[in-house]
């Protein structure tokens, strides 16, 4: 009978298109069978719940077991899995959720479970849409206060997706007190200039930002500010971005670090940073690799790089180093009409640098388009072909 039962819930679990209407009185039907079912005769066996029913693995199972130590039928567990299968969940899904929330399996359906739905339903969000958050909220989901939190994150951060986008990089909005964190936050933010998409962006990127501390956050704006970011500003929100969760130190040292490596005085460090705060989040070896290319293989001068900082923020191997070739081999023939700077052309949308700088060329030299393929896989030519 305990082997009928785990393969229908199985089954039902398997199968997404179990629909609503048909969980509540499965719920009766597993209920009332449950009295009948002794697993172990010491009682509910809940180990072998997990591994047989939820499909967690026996390392898991046994973690997770612990939390679950007072259950003492299957009646509830059986309720929940029905009413995630109702939701479009497949035993696949399940498991996961299980596995970082055992909890969920004490969930009341009735007075927890259902009454999260109906209001996250009311909020406009599909059935798939609820799955979905089921498998990243984790605990939070069997909290009430979930559907408040949407309810206010939504039109913040401008749709569902953007919010799950945020959900996937961390949990905490939906533990933050909304009262005393992320509202100030939000409110304080608005404060210096910034609208909802930005504030949108800056969440994707520092997930954490809206729920630390708002002495921590107005601490960060200060750090912006004295890089010469100014609030208001259209590059508040990099600046904010690239000092986030930065000591005072860590960011004294990237400045060194910089005018270091590209041999800047302070007043070029400070233009560079202004200009592009994201320099501050550059890797040591990502800059180092970009000074050395620019300054020592293409002439750059440091001050030239300094007043153009975006030049570093292209990628060598797909950007800088194949259109540097493909000028330096226009030059050397004559091919090339003008002026054109390096930064010009590595500005240009590659639909742009195609039309202007290969294409036309295609008779005076008919590999220059493979050639510069090639390069942008870092399979760079010994030597471009004219003919």
């Amino acid at each position: 009978m305990l082997r009928l039962r785990e393969c229908f819930v199985s089954r039902l679990l398997s199968s997404p298109s179990t629909p609503t209407y048909a969980i509540f009185p499965l719920r009766r039907l597993l209920s009332a069978a449950a009295p009948h079912i002794s697993p172990n005769p010491g009682g509910f066996a809940v180990e072998d719940y997990l591994v047989d029913t939820c499909g967690l693995t026996r390392p898991q199972a046994l973690k997770a077991s612990t939390k679950l130590s007072h259950l003492k039928s299957p009646a509830n567990p059986d309720a929940v899995l029905a009413f995630l299968a109702g939701l479009g969940l497949s035993g696949a899904d399940v498991a996961p959720v299980v596995a970082k929330d055992p909890q969920i399996l004490c969930a009341k359906v009735d007075k927890t479970l259902a009454p999260v739905v109906d209001g996250l339903t009311g909020l406009g969000l599909s059935r798939s849409d609820i799955a979905r958050l089921v498998s990243l909220a984790h605990a939070s989901f069997r909290c009430r206060s979930i559907v408040p939190k949407l309810h206010y994150y939504l039109p913040l951060l401008g749709s569902f997706h953007n919010f799950l986008r945020l959900l996937k990089r961390s949990s905490h909005l939906l533990s933050s007190d909304l009262d005393k964190l992320v509202k100030p936050n939000v409110a304080f933010l608005r404060e210096c200039g910034l609208g909802d998409c930005d504030i949108a962006k800056l969440c994707i990127r520092e997930p954490r930002i809206l729920a630390i501390n708002p002495e921590r956050i107005r601490a960060m704006a200060a750090c912006a500010e004295r890089l010469g970011v100014r609030r208001g500003s259209g590059m508040f929100r990099q600046g904010l971005q690239a000092v986030a969760f930065l000591s005072e130190e860590k960011v004294a040292a990237k400045l060194d670090y910089l005018k270091n490596t590209f041999r800047w005085s302070d007043a070029q460090v400070s233009i560079a940073v202004h200009k592009y705060p994201n320099l501050l989040g550059k890797s040591k070896e990502s800059l180092k690799r970009r000074s050395k290319f620019l300054v020592s293989k293409v002439g750059v001068e440091p001050v030239y790089i300094a007043h153009r900082p975006t030049l570093l923020s292209y990628s060598m191997e797909g950007r800088l180093r194949p259109r540097y070739y493909v000028i330096k081999f226009l030059k050397e023939n004559g091919l090339l009409d003008g002026d054109l700077s390096f930064f010009t052309a590595v500005k240009m949308t590659e639909k742009v640098f195609m039309e202007k700088l290969i294409s036309p060329h295609k008779e005076a030299a008919p590999h220059l388009a493979e050639d510069y393929a090639t390069a942008c896989k870092g399979e760079v030519p010994a030597n471009f072909r004219l003919r």
